[in-house]
């Protein structure tokens, strides 16, 4: 989502800031983007890893007892690329608000939110299995955010104190209808797929599967709009201690409700003979859909990192990620097609073996391959942010 500057009430007229928050408004967004690029970097890794371990038998790669070590703490990096990019894109959409009016941004969020399900239907679905016609469309994030972005417009007429009780009951109350799992010939078996259960259905003739079930994110933007105000309307030192404050105190709730072991995810429990496989197995969260704890672990860390990326926020490294992070959608779709043509120049090459993974013999390779795709990515994203920051007069470029 674009950087909005955030001199502006919700009425679209001029509304100061506090004098002590004014000198930051740069610094804001640039921490803002930062934090946004560090998480497209961990999401690269984690899809590198998933497309050329592709032939791996692995069921579930946070499963304590048959994954890997290793290859679970390279998944376990990538856990707060999609709460924190959603929590983001609610505060994001905050402070648009302050710009333009109720009814400006009721349209943004909707064309928005519209715009991410069609490229995840096309140009997203296409690139994972490289078929035309489709012989299954999966609703992946870009899915789950776009309508997110949608219920959002139907709720920012609410009170803020409303919308951040629907996201607190939502993301914290949402584990209660874990014991509901319909068959699929219920008739609410669909709603209930898209909402809160992965599961598959059927339309003429075609299977659409629903991997980010919707609910817990309506409630994770509905967070990152909570704190917009933070942004907005007190000065830095105020905002960079409340990020802290709550960041510490959603990762002490997630360590008390995960060794008390009553609710809020799937049990964890002692492997006898293997301490790290305890310990991965307290770490496993389920993200599909996003329990209570693997939020609280998530965006508890991301307002940290949020609350740092702030603070050093004139440092080099710092405004490289706010590149990455000024045009996600565009990173987004870059990375993914080309990860798509490595892999079939790896399998014109090696073939589909289901041993080592195309000659690869470790995962560390995947990391070595990460970085090298860093710079080649980050080049011409760098190009487009800049044209993006030039060619006001292109609507179409603010939704990449």
């Amino acid at each position: 989502m674009a950087s909005i500057p955030t001199d502006r009430a919700f009425s679209g007229r001029t509304a100061p800031l506090p004098a002590a928050a004014k000198p930051v408004a740069a610094a804001r967004l640039i921490s803002i983007d930062a934090l946004r690029g560090f998480v497209m970097v961990l999401m690269l890794l984690d899809h590198v890893r998933e497309g050329f371990f592709l032939w791996v038998p692995i069921g579930d790669p946070v499963d304590a007892l048959t994954v890997s070590p290793d290859s679970f703490f390279s998944r376990l990096t990538s856990q707060i690329c999609a709460p924190v990019f959603v929590a983001l894109t609610g505060l994001g959409a905050y402070l648009y608000a302050q710009k333009h009016s109720k009814a400006e941004t009721t349209a943004f969020l909707l064309k928005r939110g519209l715009f991410l399900v069609l490229l995840e239907l096309t140009v997203v679905n296409f690139q994972w299995r490289a078929e035309f016609p489709p012989t299954i469309v999966y609703l992946q994030v870009i899915w789950a955010i776009g309508l997110s972005m949608i219920v959002l417009a139907g709720l920012i007429r609410l009170p803020h104190a409303a919308i951040a009780a629907i996201g607190v009951a939502i993301v914290a109350g949402h584990n209660l209808f874990d014991p509901i799992v319909l068959p699929p010939e219920h008739p609410f078996y669909a709603l209930w797929s898209l909402l809160h259960e992965r599961g598959t259905i059927t339309l003429g003739g075609l299977p659409i599967r629903f991997s980010y079930p919707l609910l817990p994110w309506i409630g994770v933007i509905c967070l990152g709009w909570t704190i917009g105000p933070w942004f907005a309307r007190v000065d830095v030192a105020t905002r960079q201690r409340r990020l802290v404050l709550t960041g510490l105190a959603m990762l002490a709730g997630f360590v008390v409700l995960r060794l008390a072991n009553v609710y809020g995810d799937t049990p964890w429990f002692v492997v006898p003979g293997s301490p790290l496989r305890t310990v991965m197995s307290f770490l496993a969260l389920t993200k599909y859909p996003p329990s209570l704890l693997y939020v609280l672990a998530t965006l508890g860390f991301g307002l940290l990192l949020l609350a740092l990326f702030d603070r050093i926020a004139d440092a080099r490294v710092t405004g490289w990620l706010a590149v990455l992070g000024g045009a996600p959608m565009f990173f987004y779709l870059l990375h993914l097609y080309v990860l798509r043509t490595l892999y079939l120049i790896a399998l014109s090459i090696w073939g589909a073996n289901h041993g080592e993974v195309f000659g690869l013999p470790s995962l560390g390779w995947i990391w070595l391959m990460w970085l090298a795709l860093i710079v080649p990515l980050y080049i011409p994203t760098r190009w487009f942010s800049n044209l993006k920051k030039r060619r006001k007069d292109i609507r179409w470029l603010k939704y990449l």
